[in-house]
């Protein structure tokens, strides 16, 4: 945890509140919170000393029964986040709940700011972050407490309506409804477009003939008539925003559009009240096209920001709702995906999506994972292959055992990944957060200033006030709120398209610096299957027996050369017996005593561990060369003797010549660590046209090869597996875990490669750079499109009629930008 409010009961009568951005608390607070991580009550005593020893800190106690810790603290000498801080320092973490809801109302970026600033304040919400562009609000809470009816009520008391992503099948069962919901308010949207289009249209078709020299214009009551419906009831969503907004003491678009609007209609009724209707200058038509524009402008945003969420939808449509779960004696029966558990075997016919993580027990076909994987091509799937839910089943029917359900499946798992990193901040997003807190108001100053200074230069009162008009429709502040998130989803879902998850905006952030990819060599670069070439025995003993013994303690291991070992020894029949006293060393080997024979199976390192002879010059120089060769050999000893060799080929993957010149094209050395030799290192390394390859490598050691380089300077990525790799992908600038989407893969690594494909390397920090520049450009527009515009209102160069034109094309143009990611492929890259 990075930092936290707070989350509080208060026991013994204390303020429950919040710090940041919260409410001003009393000076002594108690503060009560869970702790996860203790295991005995020395830990609940470490805990309670290293809080005890905050200043400010009257009283600390902590209960390792309940795992919670109860705070007496004075306010004004600590705060919140160094309690919590002090609790991760002992080595253990804070509990927390984290809570999603939709949005409904927001109308710039200043409303999320307004409700993100409601929901810091409630007491237990640690972090709140709320997503202008997805209408989101994500909520991190300390207990139960925070719980939806409270987070949906404080949201409702800033002005907005919120609904609950919390569910049990939440983002399941409620997809086709928000699809429907948002269908619905887009079609009434059109229906007001379209009578405010029609009842605008002669009002400037007015303007344009007196533009032409035609000496024809509407009477006074007729444009009065044409223009009240538009300013009051189709552009009643301005003044209701506006309302709630200035009612908790805010500002947003919808403020600096109705004064705008207003002003134009109520001088324009003045003017037809106190002067001649002939001599009357009337700006009805400034109003309602305003008024039309940007709810035009509004509606061709709001399908803007849909489709750069595009791909979380698309990743939602993949759960199947309905299964057909086998029972014995009873056949097929139709049944609700979540009543599914592990075990269950289920049936899914040719042209069906899979509705769980499983393994094929029955039947063989081929899937299309493009959705899931990016992988283009269908791939073949037979008993005992893994699959995933989501995919789509070719012309066989197959029987599948599950193996993960609901939020536990892959795909589940994508999309929370997926909108984990939608959903969060870059950097620069703190400043324009900043400016758009400020942005109506200053708006609104220089609008006032723009009449001051017209009226002081005796341009009229008329005149005057329809400059101020255009200052205050000119000014969009959407814009900015929508440059970085926009782009952010965008990129981040034309990534998982391509089977690229980026976890959060820091792995962003961090790949466009990259210049030195580190590579694993087994199952990275190769394809990680190896198979069993050679199996020699020396010293007497004989070959069936060396292999038999070898595999019956490969058999309690799961690294890829054991299961290459295993699977020859069945292939040839070979019945493996029971071992005991099973060792392994990380990096060197294994050993086990298998029928009374003590079997070391490993590398030189190990076996002179064991004070075990190596091999004569004759045998070292065969293994010396199957090794310049690039295979893999390992060495067996049998109670205390050299016993023999095996050597295992695992093929280069067809990629990976081509990916590490992708890399090198673009500056970036490529290196690989391998725990093979080094002759096996160097031949890979030469074959593949790698910087260097490093042999004898151990997985530990990987981690501090990351750490050297960057201290050297270098911004380092790591490409693994996921497993044995992760001490080296926490480690690097950027880790990328390759193939299959595990467990480990996902939490360790910043970006997950969903194939194990290498040129997908290079195609993560292509789109990372791609997105970096969206959300560059975006904001420069942002920026300039207020810093000029606003000036030429000013000034008079702009009519009221063009700023709102302006006004409700700014926020289309950075979106319809951002938008140009979802083209993005990894495929034509490179």
């Amino acid at each position: 945890m990075d930092s936290r409010t707070e989350q509080f009961d208060a026991p013994s009568g204390g303020v429950a509140s919040t710090g940041g951005a919260g409410s001003a608390p009393a000076a002594n607070d108690d503060l009560s919170f869970q702790i996860e991580g203790m295991s005995c009550a020395n830990c609940a005593g470490r805990v309670e000393k290293a809080l005890a020893a905050l200043d400010g800190v009257s009283k600390a106690s902590v209960n390792f029964a309940l795992n919670r810790a109860n705070v007496h603290f004075d306010r004004s000498k600590t705060d919140i986040a160094t309690i919590t801080k002090a609790v991760n320092d002992a080595g253990y973490s804070v509990a927390e709940h984290q809570l999603s809801f939709d949005i409904d109302g927001m109308s710039c970026a200043n409303c999320a700011l307004r409700v993100e600033k409601a929901l810091s304040a409630l007491p237990g919400v640690a972090t709140a972050s709320v997503n202008f562009a997805l209408e989101r609000a994500d909520v991190s809470a300390f207990d139960d407490a925070v719980n939806d009816a409270r987070v949906i009520k404080a949201i409702e008391d800033a002005g907005y309506h919120a609904t609950s992503r919390n569910g049990p099948t939440s983002g399941i069962s409620d997809e086709k409804e928000t699809d429907a919901g948002t269908r619905n308010k887009t079609d009434k949207s059109l229906i007001l477009l379209a009578v405010s289009a029609l009842l605008t249209a002669p009002l400037v078709l007015q303007m344009i003939w007196m533009n032409l020299g035609v000496s024809y214009h509407l009477p006074a009551w007729v444009e009065l008539v044409l223009a009240t419906p538009v300013q009051f009831y189709i552009g009643a969503r301005f003044y209701k925003g506006a309302f709630a907004a200035l009612r908790h003491r805010s500002a947003n678009m919808d403020v600096l559009v109705a004064l705008g609007t207003s002003a134009a209609y109520f001088l324009s009724l003045y003017n037809m009240v106190t002067a001649d209707a002939g001599q009357a200058h009337l700006y009805f038509e400034a109003s309602a096209a305003i008024v039309t524009l940007i709810l035009a402008g509004k509606i061709m945003e709001d399908r803007a920001k849909r489709g750069a969420s595009a791909a979380i939808r698309e990743l939602m449509a993949l759960r199947p709702r309905r299964a057909r779960k086998l029972i014995d004696g009873e056949g097929e029966q139709d049944v609700a995906v979540e009543s599914l558990s592990v075990g269950d075997i289920v049936r899914v016919l040719p042209g069906e999506r899979l509705p769980v993580d499983g393994t094929v027990r029955a039947g063989d076909s081929e899937l299309d994972e493009s959705l899931i994987t990016g992988e283009t091509r269908p791939v073949a799937r037979m008993p005992g292959d893994a699959v995933v839910g989501g995919a789509v089943n070719g012309t066989g029917r197959l029987d599948i055992e599950v193996r993960a359900v609901g939020d536990d499946t892959t795909l589940s798992r994508i999309i929370r990944l997926v909108e984990q990193a939608q959903t969060g901040k870059a950097p620069v997003q703190k400043l324009v957060d900043r400016v758009s807190a400020v942005f109506v108001p200053v708006v609104v100053g220089i609008a006032l200033l723009t009449l001051g200074a017209w009226l002081f230069t005796g341009f009229g009162a008329e005149a005057s006030i329809v400059a101020a008009v255009s200052v205050l429709v000119i000014a969009c502040p959407c814009a900015l709120g929508l440059a970085t998130p926009t782009a952010l989803v965008a990129g981040t879902g034309s990534a998982a398209r391509n089977g690229i998850l980026i976890r959060n905006f820091d792995a962003l952030e961090q790949a466009h610096n990259v210049d030195t990819v580190i590579f694993d060599k087994t199952g990275t670069l190769t394809e990680g299957t190896p198979t069993v070439r050679d199996v020699e025995a020396v010293n007497g003993i004989d070959r069936n027996e060396l292999l038999r013994l070898t595999a019956a303690v490969q058999a309690a291991s799961e690294h890829p050369l054991a299961r290459a070992i295993v699977a020859i020894a069945s292939k040839e029949d070979q019945t493996l017996p029971d071992i005991s006293n099973f060792k392994s060393k990380t990096g060197a080997g294994v050993m086990a005593e298998v029928e009374g024979h003590k079997v070391v199976i490993g590398s030189e390192a190990l076996l002179t561990d064991q004070a075990i002879d190596l091999p004569t010059d004759d045998i070292a120089q065969a293994i010396k060369s199957h090794e310049g060769a690039g295979r893999t050999v390992i060495l067996i000893a049998i109670d205390g003797g050299f016993a023999g060799y095996m050597t295992l080929e695992d093929r280069i993957r067809e990629n990976a010549k081509q990916a590490i010149a992708d890399l090198k094209a673009r500056g970036i050395a490529s290196i690989m660590l391998s725990g093979d030799s080094q002759d096996v290192a160097s031949h890979v390394a030469r074959e593949l046209g790698l910087e260097r390859g490093e042999g004898r490598i151990r997985p530990q050691d990987k981690a501090l090869e990351v750490e050297k380089l960057r201290k050297e300077g270098r911004h380092v990525a790591m490409v693994g597996d996921g497993i044995n790799d992760a001490p080296a992908l926490a480690a690097a600038d950027v880790g990328i875990a390759m193939g299959g989407g595990t467990d480990v893969a996902m939490e360790t690594a910043g970006i997950t490669l969903m194939r194990s494909d290498p040129a997908l390397v290079s195609a993560a920090i292509d789109i990372s750079i791609a997105t970096r520049r969206k959300i560059a450009q975006n904001l420069f527009w942002a920026f300039a499109y207020n810093v000029v515009g606003v000036p030429l209102a000013a000034f008079g160069i702009l009519s009221p009629t063009i700023a709102g034109a302006a006004m409700a094309l700014s926020s289309v143009s950075v979106v319809g930008n951002s938008l140009m990611l979802r083209r993005w492929n990894a495929q034509k890259q490179g």
